[in-house]
């Protein structure tokens, strides 16, 4: 057991927010079992998948946390955000409501994950010929908050991999310039501390 808890380099933990609706569930059954399916039930609080990848020669264990989009539950997710390492926006680009309410989402990520949290705009359902928000529309709105922006299909599997992939480096990339993490670095980077130990050791001997 010892032994499969330090195969990884970093520890990542990722939010995946927006919306009821838009596809959050979808898409990490996609990137986590390559699955999907057409049945539909409503995320109750938080789920989670974990997944390792190799980035960068770094094997990384990714830690992803699907919230629920339905109001009611906004008080229980907003624990979440103070650890994550990275979060995910997801809309509907057939759903014009869920593109506005990207704004809210975005405020509540200022108002509760820390200041340096990795950010990335995901436009899913783009395989659907019912859309209402264009591909200019998202990547301007991300544009606009200085984040960058993925067209994905959860059905068909286009770019979902390639976006958890994008935030996942960006996140592997802040911590490897931060380190070594001290006390302020939060709850949340104790397994990436415990997995950069004996790399650390190594280093002062030299």
């Amino acid at each position: 057991m010892s032994r499969q808890r330090q195969d990884y380099d970093h520890v990542i933990k990722l939010l995946v927010i927006g919306d009821s609706g838009v596809g959050k569930t979808s898409l990490l059954l996609r990137f986590s079992e390559d699955s999907f399916t057409t049945s539909f039930i409503s995320t109750i609080g938080i789920d989670f998948k974990i997944k390792k990848v190799m980035i960068d020669e770094k094997c990384c264990k990714l830690q992803i946390w699907d919230t629920a989009g339905q109001e009611r539950f906004r008080t229980i997710t907003k624990a979440y955000y103070r650890g994550a390492m990275g979060i995910m926006l997801v809309y509907d680009t057939t759903d014009e409501k869920s593109f506005e309410n990207v704004r809210n989402w975005m405020k509540n990520i200022e108002q509760n994950a820390a200041p340096d949290v990795n950010k990335v705009l995901l436009g899913n359902k783009s395989d659907s010929a019912k859309r209402a928000i264009s591909t200019q529309m998202g990547a301007a709105l991300a544009e606009e908050f200085g984040i960058d922006y993925f067209e994905t299909s959860a059905k068909t599997g286009s770019f979902v991999e390639d976006a958890f992939v994008h935030i996942s480096r960006d996140v592997k990339n802040r911590l490897e310039r931060e380190k070594p993490a001290g006390p302020s670095a939060g709850d949340a980077q104790v397994g990436v501390i415990k997995a950069s130990k004996e790399k650390q050791k190594k280093k002062k001997c030299c």
